[in-house]
């Protein structure tokens, strides 16, 4: 019987358990199925299910004494205490949103908050969170307090108490090791970022550091051209003192053969006379006769023919008309008497070589000139002698091969304004001049360059001809050729070969103006440092037009169809030698831009300009000089505060004349080396008293010529120290004005 009790006891005790525990279990689905219903997803359900079990897990070690269920896992979590007080009542349970709760129970019906069923009453407090001792934190979401995510983490010893929830499979481990994975993902991004940043900084060492090697080397070849620059331009100058020397040394070589020949002549002019005297007295005494009379007309004398006028000897010998053509091979000593029997053999045995200049020509030391004399061919002269021959203004149609025979040593030719043509030219007519350094062929009817021109030609003239075509062979041979003028032709791009000017290693100034070139010329030489292209039908300047031309200094461009547009930007921006450009009477409605940095005159007269753009001129060094835009259309509005910047220490001579201003432009007062300004025929109506000198600078005057004529100024009522800094009062030019 005592067996059957204690059985029916434990059977009892343990069913009475089981309803305990069935009922603690629907309990706690209750509000999970709320939560549910409310639309909490798998995530926070969880995280609310782990502090319901927390919760109930204090609940239940708090009132273990009454029967209710012990989590043991929680047994030894510590809790931060509520700071709340507890009240007597006098009900042991608490309902909270239909639950009963029993007296201590703690639970959080939301995150961060806490409650406790004290004797009835429910009693809410906020969670303090506990502090924690690490560098990196994180707080969960749907969690009040943060978490350590250290890979260690220094936690206070607990000495003995099981493990913490986490450690224990709470849902927020995964949470805390996808966030270590963020963490050691972010941790290598910032590590790669900044590898790539030190690369990156390394790079631009290295980019620095072969940018100042490039700069080295950019500096080390300047240097070196520079150098050979130097070089070069004392090579030149030893070449021209070698030069003059030796054309000095020809001069006074030449001074002594014509003292020679005065000395010669002189004396040849004594035995003639003595000679004259003789037959004259022979004539008195009837010895010869006849004969004496006709020595009267021709006497013979050391080889030389002298035909005698019906005048005094002296005259005769200084007349430009009669010329001595040719020196005998074996002359007769100068203290050789002529007798009778003596004159007779000269007679016998000399050959008369005697010519005259035709009439209209000239002779004066070693030059002759037959300029509009009506001649239709090179005259027959036998001078060797002659250094320079002037045919001018003839009707000369052909020059035969041998037409300079006689004058070998010609130097100069001058046939200009004639009627040679092409065809007519032998092609051996100019060979044979060794000397010949400079040919004038102006106002021909040529249509092709003449053939065979000798080697030492430095000057070639071919204006106002039928020039039709160069051809790649037209300057064949003339390697010393410096000045080379075809204005006046018929030339093109199109029929001038660009390989021409190949030969002309010398050339420094060309002439092309007045012709039908488009563009600019192609295979201009390297030497070139004077052009001339002006009254053509130029329109555009490309890129490649100057590219072999470094070395020019003058670019006329006067009289063509430019404006701003058909200037390519690096058509001659770089150009550092290039400091002469004239592009008046072109198109041109704003101061073109990409001019060269190394100008220094600059023409725009005559254009169509109605501004000037800030900064055109700032990146010229070192600085333009001279700026002409006379006759344009600048008015009021035409001139930036920044249009002159660049200029304000170089700028020399300013013409704005015969615009439309109607006040002194912005910045002419800060021009400090200005010596000529031109503001005549505008429409200025006042000046202050700062606008052309700046009473701030202590300098010097500096302008020389300031004329403001033909405005609409009053005299009277200009201020005073208006023209500070003119040097001379007598320099400003204020009459005539325009009646208002």
């Amino acid at each position: 019987m005592m067996v059957s009790a204690m059985r029916l006891n434990l059977i009892l005790a343990l069913s009475f358990l089981a309803c305990l525990n069935f009922s603690l279990a629907n309990d706690q689905r209750r509000p999970l199925a709320r939560d549910r219903r409310r639309g909490v997803g798998p995530k926070r359900a969880r995280k609310q299910t782990s502090n319901t079990a927390l919760q109930q897990g204090r609940t239940a070690e708090s009132n273990a004494q009454d029967g209710s269920i012990f989590i043991e896992s929680y047994k030894n979590t510590k809790e931060p205490k509520p700071n709340y007080e507890v009240t007597a009542a006098k009900s042991e349970h608490c309902i909270f949103r239909g639950i009963t709760m029993y007296d201590k129970t703690v639970w959080s019906p939301k995150p961060c908050v806490n409650c406790l069923c004290s004797s009835g009453e429910v009693v809410c407090d906020q969670i303090l969170c506990p502090a924690l001792r690490c560098q990196l934190k994180f707080q969960p979401i749907g969690e009040c307090c943060p978490i350590c995510i250290d890979p260690v983490v220094d936690a206070p010893d607990f000495s003995g108490d099981p493990p913490s929830p986490i450690d224990l499979g709470d849902p927020y481990t995964e949470i805390s090791q996808s966030q270590r994975d963020k963490k050691e993902r972010l941790k290598q991004d910032e590590e790669e970022r900044i590898r790539k940043k030190d690369a990156e900084r390394k790079q631009r060492k290295k980019q620095k550091k072969e940018e100042a090697e490039r700069q080295k080397k950019l500096k080390e070849a300047k240097e070196a051209r520079e150098k050979e620059e130097e070089l070069r331009r004392l090579r030149e100058e030893e070449e021209e003192r070698a030069a003059a020397e030796e054309r000095k040394r020809r001069m006074e070589e030449q001074q002594r053969v014509e003292e020679d020949r005065a000395r010669r002549l002189e004396m040849e002019q004594r035995e003639m006379i003595r000679a004259l005297e003789e037959v004259a007295e022979r004539a008195k005494e009837g010895l010869r006769g006849d004969e004496a009379a006709e020595d009267e007309d021709m006497v013979w004398l050391r080889g030389d023919v002298f035909q005698m006028p019906p005048v005094p000897p002296t005259r005769a010998a200084n007349s430009p008309s009669l010329l001595a053509l040719q020196e005998p091979t074996e002359p007769v000593e100068d203290d050789r008497e002529l007798g009778e029997e003596e004159t007779d053999v000269v007679e016998e045995d000399s050959e008369m070589v005697t010519t005259l200049l035709p009439p209209g020509c000239s002779i004066s030391d070693v030059t002759v000139t037959c300029e509009n004399a009506k001649l239709t061919g090179i005259p027959p002269l036998s001078i060797p002698e002659l250094k320079s021959l002037s045919l001018q203004g003839n009707e000369i149609k052909t020059i035969p091969a041998g037409a300079f025979n006689g004058i070998p040593n010609l130097e100069w030719i001058d046939l200009g304004k004639n009627k040679i043509v092409s065809s007519g030219i032998d092609p051996q007519t100019f060979k044979g001049l060794k000397f010949l350094s400079r040919l004038y062929m102006d106002g021909n009817l040529l249509e092709q360059i003449p053939s065979e021109l000798p080697s030492t030609l430095q000057e070639l003239k071919i204006n106002e001809n039928n020039l039709k075509e160069i051809e790649e062979n037209s300057f064949e041979g003339l390697s010393s050729l410096v000045t080379l003028e075809m204005e006046g032709n018929l030339l093109s791009e199109g029929n001038v070969n660009p390989q021409a000017f190949t030969p002309l290693k010398e050339l420094t100034y060309l002439r092309l103006g007045r012709n039908h070139f488009r563009t600019i010329p192609q295979g201009l030489p390297a030497s070139l440092l004077e052009l001339y292209l002006e009254n053509n039908l130029i329109e555009d300047i490309s890129e490649t037009a100057f590219n072999h031309t470094t070395n020019i200094n003058v670019v006329v461009l006067r009289h063509n169809k430019l404006d701003e547009s058909s200037i390519a930007p690096l058509a001659w921006i770089n150009h550092r030698n290039l400091e002469s450009v004239d592009l008046s009477h072109n198109n041109f409605y704003l101061v073109p831009s990409f001019l060269p940095k190394s100008l220094v005159h600059l023409v725009l007269a005559g254009n169509q300009i109605e501004r000037i753009p800030g900064y055109v001129f700032a990146h010229m060094e070192p600085g333009l000089e001279y700026l002409y835009l006379s006759y344009n259309k600048l008015d009021g509005d035409a001139i930036e505060p920044e249009s002159f910047f660049g200029t304000f220490n170089t700028m020399t001579e300013l013409c704005l004349d015969h615009n439309q201003l109607t006040s002194i432009p912005m910045g002419i007062n800060e021009m400090t080396g200005l010596h000529f300004l031109r503001l005549n025929n505008n429409k200025i109506r006042h000046i202050s008293e700062d606008a052309i000198c700046d009473p701030l600078n202590d300098n010097d005057s500096h302008l020389v010529a300031l004329r403001l004529e033909n405005n609409f100024l009053d005299p009277r009522k200009i201020p005073p120290t208006a023209f500070s800094c003119v040097r001379s009062y007598s320099s400003v030019v204020l009459k005539p004005q325009r009646i208002k």
